[in-house]
C-alpha cells in the first residue's frame, strides 16, 4: 500500500511524495512512516500519541474517523492519504 506525503509535510519525509509500505492497519503504515521519519511524528501525533485534529488520514477515498480509525485495515493496493486541515479567515 501507498501513503500520499502532503506538500507541507514533505520536507519532513526526505521530500518523498509517497512512500510504500507492507501493513495491515491504518495504524501501522503510520507507525513504519513515522519510524523512517522521526520528524513527521510531531506533525502527526499528539504527545499522548494520537492522531492530531486538524490532520485528516483517508484510506482510497473514505475518513478513518467514519471507519475504524487507525484499526482500519487495508490491503495491497489501497492508498492512505494525510489531509492537513487548513485554517483561513
Amino acid at each position: 500500500m501507498k501513503v500520499i506525503i502532503p506538500t507541507a509535510l514533505r520536507p519532513y519525509a526526505g521530500k518523498q511524495e509517497s512512500v510504500s509500505f507492507d501493513a495491515r492497519t491504518v495504524g501501522e503504515a503510520l507507525s513504519r512512516l513515522t519510524t523512517q521519519y522521526a520528524e513527521l511524528r510531531k506533525h502527526l501525533y499528539t504527545d499522548d500519541g494520537k492522531i492530531r485534529s486538524f490532520v485528516n488520514v483517508y484510506v482510497n477515498d473514505d475518513d478513518i474517523r467514519y471507519l475504524q480509525k487507525e484499526n482500519t485495515q487495508i490491503k495491497d493496493g489501497d492508498t492512505i492519504s494525510i489531509v492537513p486541515s487548513i485554517a483561513g479567515g
